[in-house]
């Protein structure tokens, strides 16, 4: 029970945050399921792919709630996500395979480190003024590259990719409203490529829980995907409604203690 209960809330936490900041949520579910896996009796020695895997398979889901949400208050730009989803969906893909070759030490470490470059990322980011409209989109062997080197990371940590997509976008003009919504649209192709990439890496594994899909925890999976998916629209009218800034500060200090906890073994 105290390990549904503890599934139910990073779920809740995970759907806000992906309607929010764009990001899946994967920072939250990785650590809750690195905490959890070992106590089913998982190996050390996979736990870790579990981890990540099954949280991407749950991002394949509140990802798609999200950008419906987005798309539904014109935040989407789908142009930009056509030129963008072929790189990230290719850099998921090798992501997963990259993950598998990890110890599970060293997946910690750079989930724990990855944690922490985003909540400092979220502290520093500034707003970009509306005034800064986006004319142009890049062209397609940029998004292609960038997408590649996004989608990679992220399968590598099991995030949707938002802290990095966010930012870039950003960067290249978009509003942040539509920086978010472009971001959670582009969560789907990492989550749906990167959760295949590790039901494959693990289909002949032993030690992950029955019933599973590769690295995928079906039961750990079920249970996220409800909570998340039901809360992923109160995030995105958050976004659109307020100023997240502080919302954003508390997400970059609770993200903080989690790499730091990570970091720490």
């Amino acid at each position: 029970m105290e390990q549904l209960l503890i599934f139910l809330v990073t779920g809740a936490c995970a759907g806000v945050l992906a309607g929010l900041f764009g990001v899946g949520g994967g920072l939250i579910m990785v650590p809750a399921l690195a905490f959890v896996l070992p106590l089913q009796g998982v190996p050390a020695t996979v736990y870790m792919q579990v981890a990540v895997g099954t949280s991407l398979a749950v991002i394949s889901a509140t990802s798609i709630s999200s950008t419906l949400a987005h798309h539904r208050r014109d935040g989407v730009h789908w142009s930009v996500f056509a030129r963008f989803a072929p790189g990230l969906a290719a850099g998921a893909v090798a992501g997963a395979f990259v993950a598998d070759q990890l110890s599970g030490g060293a997946l910690k470490r750079i989930v724990g480190i990855g944690a922490v470059l985003v909540a400092l990322q979220m502290v520093l980011r500034r707003e970009r003024s509306a005034v800064h409209a986006y004319h142009a989109a890049p062209a397609a062997p940029e998004l292609l590259c960038v997408g590649a080197v996004i989608g990679l990371l992220s399968a590598i940590v099991g995030i949707g990719g938002g802290s990095l997509t966010v930012p870039y976008l950003s960067h290249r003009g978009l509003s942040m409203p539509r920086a978010v919504g472009t971001a959670a649209a582009s969560g789907v192709p990492i989550a749906w490529a990167g959760a295949s990439g590790f039901v494959l890496a693990g289909w002949n594994t032993d030690g992950v829980p029955a019933p599973h899909l590769g690295y995928v925890s079906l039961s750990a999976f079920a249970t996220l995907a409800i909570a998340s998916v039901a809360c992923a629209p109160l995030g995105a009218r958050l976004a659109h409604a307020a100023s997240p800034r502080t919302l954003r500060r508390a997400f970059a200090l609770l993200l903080t203690l989690v790499g730091l906890r990570m970091l720490a073994g």
